[in-house]
């Protein structure tokens, strides 16, 4: 019979089959059991074997964060230097000049008008150091109480017209608030208000010779409350979008180098938005495109 005939060619090759695997079988385990001494030798060695690359591996990988930690911190140092160094500099030429030279009373007022800004470059500088190093060491004790965004954005807004001598409709301002939302965060007062003006004085500095700055308070939803600055100026590279908030570092390239900075100004705004429980994050087209950071934060219940 075919059907016979084809069951029994079925089963021969399952015990044939079956007979090589148990062969098999038996062969690798005769030949662990005969040389046991050189097998443990070989699993202690791929053990060990990988145990060193992975040691290299991490070694490297710490080399590497190392290395780029320094390169920053040296970038840092040389920033901070030139940041300290120019105002110190200027003042020293006026007053020279002034106890030297025979100036109108007109000139004088000029010069200690140059002067007063320096001294305030010298201590916004200085500001910026040790507030980042509080908030990096954690040192600081967050006063909490209620804070209104819309007053405190737009006193912010004063004080960098004034600091950079812009006119009115360079930095402009727009609320976009929910019916019966509140545009209040409880938080530290002097911590977000350092966080919003870091905001806008970054975006002020890389807007290039024509600001155009917007700041914008508006509720995202049911939960949060937003302060958005967008600016019209360099713009930023994809790649860095994420970067741009670390510590001490700056999006490489020329106007970069042009614009002065510790690199610490979106670092403290980043520390300071995750010690109130929201997050900041930046949005850009690219080079030429101008961007968009938004600090996001939880919003007072109106109930």
């Amino acid at each position: 019979m075919p059907g016979g005939r084809h069951r029994k060619s079925i089963a021969f090759f399952i015990t044939l089959g079956s007979c090589l695997v148990a062969l098999a079988i038996a062969l690798n385990i005769g030949w662990i059991f005969l040389n046991w001494q050189t097998g443990v030798v070989l699993i202690l060695g791929v053990l060990f074997f990988a145990l060193i690359i992975t040691g290299v591996v991490l070694n490297t990988v710490f080399l590497v964060r190392e290395i780029r930690r320094n390169e920053q911190q040296d970038r840092f140092i040389n920033a901070v230097t030139h940041e300290l160094k120019t105002p110190v500099a200027s003042m020293r030429l006026y007053l020279e000049t002034l106890l030297t030279r025979q100036i109108d009373d007109e000139k004088r007022k000029e010069f200690y008008g140059v002067m007063l800004v320096d001294n305030q470059r010298l201590l916004r500088t200085i500001d910026q150091v040790l507030h980042a190093g509080r908030i990096g060491s954690g040192q600081r004790q967050a006063s909490r109480s209620n804070v209104e965004l819309r007053t405190m954005v737009q006193d912010c807004l004063t004080a960098a017209r004034s600091y950079h001598h812009l006119p009115l409709e360079s930095l402009d301002y727009k609320e976009s608030i929910a019916v019966g939302r509140q545009a209040s965060v409880l938080g530290d007062a002097e911590e977000l208000k350092t966080a919003v003006s870091n905001l806008i004085d970054n975006a002020i500095k890389y807007s290039g010779e024509q600001v155009r700055v917007l700041v914008e308070v508006a509720t995202t939803d049911a939960k949060h409350v937003a302060i958005r600055v967008r600016d019209h100026g360099v713009g930023i590279p994809k790649s860095e979008l994420k970067r741009i908030f670390k510590r001490f570092y700056r999006v490489p390239g020329t106007v970069a180098r042009r614009v002065n900075g510790t690199g610490l100004g979106l670092f403290i705004v980043r520390s300071v938005a995750k010690r109130h429980g929201g997050r900041v994050f930046a949005e850009s087209e690219g080079e030429g495109q101008g961007s968009t950071i938004t600090l996001q934060l939880p919003a007072v219940s109106s109930s």
